[in-house]
C-alpha cells in the first residue's frame, strides 16, 4: 500500500468534472450498498446490521474507484496513511449513515403511527437509506477533497 505509482490516477480535472465523476462512483456504490442492505433485510437480518454490511462493502469499492477515477493522491501521503485516513472518514460517514437511517425508521416511521399504516418497514428502511446516502455523499465529497486529494 505504499509507493508512488500514479499510473492509475485521474489527471487533474476541473471541479465540475470531479463532481460528476464522484457522482458516478457514488451512484455505483449506492447500488452496491442499497442492494446488499435490502437483500439482507429481506432475508431477515436486522436493518441496522444490514445497513452496516452494505456500507462496508460499498466503502471498499468506493476507495478503489475514488482514487482511480475521481481524486489525485495527495503528494507525500503514502497509501497506508491514505487508507487509514479514508477509513477514519468513512467510519464517521458510517455513523452518520446509521444515525440517519435510525432516525428515519425508529423515530419517524415507528414514531408516527400513521406511517406504519401506509408503508411497510422495508419501504421505510429503503427511504431512510436513500436519505442517508444523500447526506453521506455530501460529507464524503467534502472530506475526501479536503483531506485526501491534491486536486
Amino acid at each position: 500500500m505504499s509507493g508512488k505509482d500514479n499510473s492509475e490516477e485521474p489527471k487533474k480535472i476541473g471541479l465540475f468534472e470531479q463532481i460528476l465523476r464522484f457522482g458516478a462512483v457514488g451512484f455505483t456504490c449506492f447500488f452496491i450498498d442499497f442492494g446488499i442492505t435490502m437483500l439482507l433485510k429481506v432475508i431477515g437480518v436486522n436493518y441496522l446490521i444490514a445497513a452496516f454490511a452494505g456500507f462496508v462493502v460499498s466503502m471498499i469499492a468506493n476507495y478503489i474507484m475514488s482514487f482511480r477515477f475521481v481524486f489525485s493522491r495527495k503528494e507525500g501521503l503514502d497509501r497506508r496513511a491514505e487508507f487509514i485516513a479514508f477509513m477514519v472518514l468513512s467510519v464517521i460517514g458510517l455513523g452518520i449513515n446509521e444515525l440517519v437511517i435510525w432516525l428515519c425508521v425508529d423515530k419517524l416511521y415507528y414514531g408516527a403511527g400513521f406511517l406504519m399504516g401506509i408503508l411497510s418497514e422495508n419501504l421505510a428502511v429503503a427511504g431512510g437509506k436513500i436519505v442517508a446516502t444523500a447526506v453521506v455523499m455530501v460529507y464524503n465529497f467534502i472530506t475526501r477533497k479536503k483531506f485526501l486529494s491534491s486536486n
